[in-house]
């Protein structure tokens, strides 16, 4: 039986999952690694550790699968975003701990840069929609004007899952998803623009060549098969980065398709064959694992951690029974918010705990609840958490329906979409049908089995998604609910602008 391996290679830990050769799991496990903040701003991983945890969580997946995994026909990593891995030029890791994505440290260098480049004509070629300083191109500028030495000798600065293959196969390579995040692609050119690269004051040979993402960059060399756990000659394909691989295994393969990722912070992603790029919203867009297509999207920092602190505040005692042995916490907070009608008795609540996103008027935004009175009850105030997080999330769908058609069904995927309630108010929230299939969590993992397949070969294309998706159940809209809800949005609204300007208030104290 031919098997595939992929890799989701997350901020908090990479899961390491077996497919078999229809796509249908077999096996997996998870192995975390740390964060480490050793400067404001600065947010950093060990390349090694992540390494490691695909040791152990390979050598543990294969122990769990029928037949130990049987013959291993091919493996694709996704991995996350704006990473920068410097190398030499025999692939030698020149920095102990690197920049992810969230690394904010080089805002003196896209400041230098935009004094030379249009900082709006950048975002709409890019569309680079994150804050600039965030971007690989700027992390690879404070690393010449920090580490010159370092700099000098890198052969390559790549990507996070870039570097995992280059372990596993020799080659310095990336695929056309990440490199579309680097923050010097041009997606309408389908290349690096070397003339912001010249700006940038970097070299253009430090940049890693662009392959199809299903492409096969290598075969597995003897030694990390050997830690691995897996025979040499394995094909490892380019893979892609992790919103791409997100969209490819939701089966969001048309124009339109779009699902929802309702995690720690969420967002709205839709395929197109075009980007959609705002100036006053700025969607960020990643081209897709699919050739010839994008991914656009929108966010918010705050959801799943904002129903968090709710529950780590508010529901103590709910989180005490549940470590005696009682029903899930969560569990518990649902059955209280359904207590409470749609709209919550009139409380709103605003999930920006984190701050602002691209979509709000400032960063300096945070959450609050408002219209509280004596009258309410905890149970409104669970409502009212879910609804802010659904309406906060219908601002950002609204930013892309504006610019691209969007189907009248929307996949969630994430841990929030556990919650019926939840996706029973999205759906009244969204106006659209709320679907949640068998895949659940493991689109990323998905999609990745499916570049994996796609490069052995034993898939043509990426059509057997869609009937890998078993629907397990539909929310649909309730139309009075729906009619509340309409009504609420431009008060949320509203309350987010005024919000905004007490939060830039309060941070100017």
């Amino acid at each position: 039986m031919q098997t595939l391996i992929a890799y989701d290679l997350g901020t908090g830990g990479v899961k390491t999952s077996l497919f078999d050769a229809e796509g249908c799991p077999l096996a997996s496990a998870f192995e975390p690694y740390d964060t480490l903040y050793p400067r404001p701003g600065f947010r950093e991983q060990r390349p090694e550790d992540w390494w490691r945890a695909i040791v152990r969580s390979t050598r543990a997946a294969l122990a769990r699968a029928p037949g130990g995994g049987a013959d291993v026909a091919a493996l694709a990593v996704s991995g996350h975003s704006l990473g920068v891995v410097p190398v030499d030029a025999e692939g030698r890791l020149l920095a102990d701990s690197t920049p992810i994505w969230s690394d904010a440290r080089a805002g003196t260098q896209a400041a230098d840069f935009f004094r030379r480049t249009d900082e709006a004509a950048w975002y709409l070629e890019t569309g680079a929609g994150f804050p600039p300083p965030l971007y690989s191109l700027f992390k690879i500028m404070w690393f010449r004007d920090n580490a010159p030495a370092l700099y000098a000798r890198a052969a390559a600065f790549l990507g996070t899952k870039d570097y995992v293959n280059l372990r596993m196969t020799g080659v310095r390579l990336t695929d056309r998803s990440y490199a579309s995040g680097c923050g010097a692609w041009s997606l309408a050119g389908e290349r690096y623009r070397e003339d912001w690269i010249d700006a940038a004051g970097l070299d253009p040979a430090k940049f890693p060549r662009v392959v199809p993402s299903a492409a096969v960059v290598g075969e597995l060399l003897p030694g990390p098969a050997r830690e691995l756990g897996l025979r040499p000659g394995v094909k490892v394909c380019a893979g892609g980065v992790d919103n791409a691989c997100m969209a490819l295994g939701a089966a969001c393969l048309g124009e339109g398709e779009a699902y929802v990722s309702l995690g720690t912070s969420a967002w709205v992603a839709v395929a197109g064959p075009r980007p959609v790029v705002e100036a006053t919203a700025r969607p960020y867009v990643f081209a897709h694992c699919v050739p010839g297509m994008y991914v656009s999207a929108t966010a918010i920092f705050s959801a799943g951690n904002s129903l968090r602190w709710v529950r780590d505040t508010l529901c103590q005692d709910l989180v005490a029974a549940e470590r005696a042995g009682g029903p899930d916490a969560y569990r518990a907070m649902d059955a209280l918010a359904a207590q409470s009608p749609a709209g919550a008795n009139r409380l709103l609540f605003n999930p920006s705990l984190a701050g602002g996103s691209a979509l709000e008027p400032s960063p300096n935004l945070r959450g609050a609840f408002l219209g509280l009175d004596l009258r309410h009850t905890r149970a409104d105030l669970l409502r009212a958490t879910l609804e802010g997080v659904c309406l906060n999330l219908r601002l950002a769908l609204d930013v892309l329906a504006r610019q691209t058609p969007l189907g009248d069904a929307m996949l969630l995927v994430g841990g929030g979409g556990k919650s019926p309630l939840w996706r029973r108010i999205f759906a009244s929230v969204f106006e659209k049908d709320i679907v949640e299939t068998n895949v659940g969590q493991d689109a990323g993992s998905l999609g990745a089995a499916a570049l994996a397949a796609v490069g052995a070969g034993l898939w043509r294309d990426f059509a057997p998604l869609r009937a890998l998706h078993r629907t397990r159940a539909v929310a649909h809209p309730d139309p009075d609910d729906a009619a509340l809800y309409r009504r609420l949005l431009p008060l949320f609204a509203q309350s987010a602008r005024a919000q905004a300007v007490l939060g830039d208030a309060l941070a100017a104290l």
